[in-house]
């Protein structure tokens, strides 16, 4: 088959991104021809794939959306494709990849009623009605058990166009047999001592992700504890207020904030403790790759695979609703006891060599290339 996959915006370090590149990949392995419609590729193109760049521009994202939408229209109109896969909602998909929570719940939710008198509402609903209205045919992959419902309550879509996938973590995120030396070279790398502790953050979106609780958990710590803990955060986004906010915190000294990078696993191995608190979060990709490297992991239970840190017993889950004072007082007795997390980090790999944690793009796959009626 010849297959086109849309996707607004792809660089390497984004979850949406990766969890595109390893399906399409996948596709490809099969046999599948893959053409790539973006608007933003930052990375390498892979051998065989045919992307293009939509040469579209606008002052307003939605704006901007319309028109690659009818650009990718003209393009699909005199060059077919058998399947057409979706990793943004727009209209005439054949398969919707859901990485996002449902919008049209969180425009009710969330905002003022005045919102949704705007250009800016009206298309992001119009364009998830398209996907999961009754009438239309487009197939959804699901990542997280937490959103159906929504879906189903907001557009009445029936049960069976949902298609539940595994996580599909990528092997290499494992621990190797190695895992003690490569932490202990890491940790001579930063200059960390065997009684220093590191706290990580990953992910690009650093408000989302609850940097800010991060920052006010690490300052609140006692000081004998606060002297010996530093926290690193990657991810690709402006570092500049969150910077502002460390030093007002008087932490400025022991928190590096780093771009994406490729080498995200020894940061994981290397790491005592991986902080999440997010403030909403329709997966969480990074809590199952701590997990799988034997990392305990801090989280807010709003995050779609928090409960796998939950049924592995390798951290602990933040309850809703959220309070700042509980985050920082977990925080302290996860730094504080030594044993607890060589325990945490004893289930994390054992749950990990048990569930199926890697299987999403062969699945995802599966769903793409079956027969439609």
């Amino acid at each position: 088959m010849q297959l086109a996959f849309i996707l607004y915006k792809y660089f390497p370090f984004g979850g949406l991104q990766r969890d595109f590149m390893r399906i399409a990949l996948e596709c490809q392995r099969r046999g599948h021809a893959v053409r790539v419609y973006t608007m933003i590729w930052d990375g390498e193109i892979p051998e065989g794939f045919e992307v293009l760049i939509a040469p579209v521009k606008a002052v307003f994202n939605h704006t901007r959306n319309e028109r690659f939408t009818a650009w990718v229209e003209q393009d699909l109109a005199k060059r077919p494709v058998s399947r057409v896969i979706g990793f943004n909602k727009m209209p005439g998909l054949d398969v919707y990849y859901a990485a996002d929570p449902c919008f049209e719940d969180k425009a009710q939710t969330l905002r003022n009623p005045i919102y949704r008198r705007w250009g800016r509402y009206k298309h992001f609903a119009e364009y998830e009605r398209a996907v999961f209205e009754p009438q239309s045919k487009t197939e959804i992959l699901m990542i997280s058990e937490v959103q159906q419902p929504l879906f189903i309550k907001h557009y009445g879509t029936p049960a069976e166009r949902f298609h539940l996938l595994p996580p599909g973590i990528a092997q290499d995120r494992r621990a190797p047999s190695n895992a003690a030396a490569i932490r202990a070279e890491f940790r001579r790398e930063f200059k960390l001592g065997d009684d220093d502790l590191l706290l990580v953050q990953i992910g690009s979106g650093f408000k989302t992700k609850g940097l800010d609780r991060s920052l006010k958990a690490l300052a609140s710590l006692p000081l004998t504890l606060k002297k010996r803990t530093r926290l690193f955060v990657i991810g690709q986004d402006d570092p500049k207020p969150f910077q502002l906010q460390a030093r007002n915190l008087g932490i400025s000294a022991q928190v590096m904030f780093l771009q994406g990078r490729n080498d995200v696993p020894r940061f994981l191995l290397g790491a005592d403790l991986l902080i999440h608190p997010a403030y909403n979060e329709n997966t969480g990709t990074v809590l199952l790759e701590a997990l799988v490297a034997g990392l305990p992991v801090l989280v807010t239970d709003v995050c779609g695979y928090a409960h796998y840190i939950a049924d592995a017993d390798c951290g602990r889950v933040v309850p809703s609703p959220f309070e700042q004072s509980r985050l920082d007082r977990l925080l302290a007795e996860m730094l504080v006891d030594d044993e607890q997390r060589r325990h945490w980090a004893i289930n994390a790999l054992a749950y990990a060599d048990s569930a199926d944690l890697y299987s999403m793009p062969q699945r995802a796959a599966d769903v793409i290339l079956a027969e439609r009626p």
